[in-house]
């Protein structure tokens, strides 16, 4: 099975470069795709599908009916770019001023389409169906909760016995190496902001005014030893703060100054310890500088974690399909985030890693995700479809049997 899988592969690998260069060069940001949609469309048309399009975003939800009867798996692909622009000088590179793929979604989205040609030619030898979710707004926007409040975990019937994704990456591993791991994969992260308001007054006179700004950089203080502090030194956090705004001009002392960082973690007790303390600690600097705080934690993606008996079984896949040298346990979970965290909190299923750095580049140095200098081989695309309908056929056989 594995080395027709892979054949059958290679032989859409044209397609699935057109298509990824496509998506491209022209990239589009959030929930609303509409042009990507129709790419995706018109790449799934005349094969035995039932299609639905999302309601608040441009999604397409696919479901492919098995031959034999049994309940669905589910594969993902995301298909959002950054709000950034492309620096690369790529022959495909992004047309679209402040957008760019430089998350690799294109190529997701491509290897997803490229499993459902390979699974549709199989349909006969499923047992089970498979559900294959193309989804919006990863990069922030939640994309994910938001398709399965629209109810993709649904859409075969029954919900998915198990759930796979597939994630490139430009640097970190070497071209060609699939990477996952049991339990926490990424991590959960949260968005925190401080509103700190003071009172504005003359820079001559500064104490007949509240100044917020020493507040502000007392907080970031404190905050940058809160990690150390308030949770298990064997359950990595980290918290960083990236933006401090205030003031016009250095003789005016300005009414606020607003703080804004972020939050990653694996387990929900760092994440509610560290939650706490954020507000204690912006919260008491304040009383103590005589201004005011409103510290905010929004919730940004929770951790994805896998499942230990599906992220052996993707790894023995790996192995079976393209080799076991080409599969690296990973020791330790990685501090990206993905909202995928949101079908694996309710889907037993894995989060698979691929390195897609060009041939001839040190892994270690080529620029990474989200950097305008972000290069994929897209060479990787026959491998990454193979994978995902290698994942659905063996996993529906191991259900029915």
């Amino acid at each position: 099975m594995s080395t027709s899988t892979s054949s059958a592969a290679e032989s859409l690998q044209v397609d699935l470069l057109e298509l990824r260069r496509a998506l491209h060069a022209e990239p589009e940001v959030g929930l609303q795709l509409p042009r990507t949609q129709r790419r995706v469309l018109d790449a799934l048309a005349g094969l035995p599908l039932e299609i639905t399009s999302g309601e608040r975003l441009s999604s397409v939800t696919a479901v492919l009916r098995g031959g034999r009867p049994g309940p669905p798996v589910l594969l993902r692909g995301d298909m959002d770019a950054l709000p950034m622009t492309e620096r690369t000088g790529s022959a495909h590179a992004s047309r679209i001023d402040g957008a760019m793929h430089s998350c690799g979604h294109d190529l997701h989205t491509a290897m997803l389409v490229g499993a459902a040609h390979l699974l549709s030619s199989r349909r006969e030898e499923l047992a089970g169906d498979v559900i294959f979710m193309f989804q919006p707004g990863e990069e922030g926007c939640d994309g994910a909760g938001k398709m399965i409040d629209e109810g993709v975990l649904e859409a075969a019937g029954q919900r998915p016995v198990a759930a796979y994704a597939l994630h490139v990456l430009s640097s970190r591993l070497p071209n060609g190496v699939f990477a996952s791991r049991r339990g926490p994969m990424l991590a959960g992260g949260d968005v925190l902001k401080v509103g700190v308001r003071g009172k504005g007054g003359h820079g001559s006179a500064p104490h007949l005014a509240r100044n917020p700004i020493p507040a502000a950089c007392a907080m970031v203080g404190g905050l940058q030893a809160l990690v150390a502090d308030a949770v298990d030194p064997f359950d990595p956090a980290v918290l960083t703060i990236g933006a401090i705004h205030s003031g016009t001009a250095g003789n005016i002392i300005p009414e606020q100054a607003v703080i804004e960082g972020s939050l990653r973690y694996f387990s929900p007790e760092a994440r509610d310890a560290l939650r706490d303390r954020f507000r204690q600690v912006c919260l008491s600097t304040a009383l103590a500088h005589g201004v005011e705080a409103d510290p905010e934690v929004i919730e940004y993606v929770a951790a994805t974690v896998n499942d230990d008996a599906e992220a052996d079984f993707a790894a023995e896949v790996v192995g079976d399909l393209h080799g076991t040298n080409r599969f690296h346990a990973l020791e330790h979970p990685l501090t990206a985030g993905e909202d995928f965290s949101r079908v694996l909190e309710q889907i037993p299923g894995a989060f698979l890693m691929l390195g897609a750095c060009p041939t001839g580049v040190d892994p270690a140095k080529a620029p990474e995700n989200h950097s305008p200098y972000a290069v994929f081989d897209d060479g990787c695309l026959s491998d990454g479809a193979a994978l995902l309908a290698e994942l659905a056929v063996r996993r529906l056989a191991r259900t029915a049997a």
